[in-house]
Parts: C-alpha cells; sequence; structure tokens
C-alpha cells in the first residue's frame, strides 16, 4: 500500500481516491475487496439471502440488453 500520509483536503477527491487506489498491487486491491466483504458481512450476515431488491430512483443506474 502507499505508505504516504497526506492531510490534503485534494486527496479526498473521487480522483485522489482514484490514483490511490490505483497505487495499489493487484493482491492489496484483492486484500481490500475480502475486507470490504467481511465487514459487510458482519454488520448484515443475512445479505447474501436478500431477493427481489428495488433499485433507489436516482441512485443507480441498472442498464440491461434489450
Amino acid at each position: 500500500m502507499n505508505k504516504i500520509l497526506s492531510h490534503d483536503r485534494k486527496e479526498e477527491t473521487p480522483e485522489g481516491k482514484a490514483r490511490w487506489f490505483q497505487s495499489l498491487s493487484l493482491k492489496e486491491r484483492a486484500d481490500l475487496l475480502c475486507q470490504f466483504t467481511d465487514m459487510i458481512l458482519f454488520i448484515n450476515p443475512n445479505i447474501g439471502e436478500k431477493k427481489d431488491a428495488q433499485p433507489v430512483a436516482g441512485r443507480v443506474l441498472v442498464l440491461s440488453q434489450a
């Protein structure tokens, strides 16, 4: 991971976050994915059992093939 510590608000932009994420190795990215997945499952263990999820208007664009 990038070991540089910054307190610059410019680093909190989506572009800054993307640059940080791109600086990670493939293994580090995979480790983050596993950590996020573990956190989500810890908070809501039944999330994988959800059925018939409905999109929230204006939040997510769902694309489908015609």
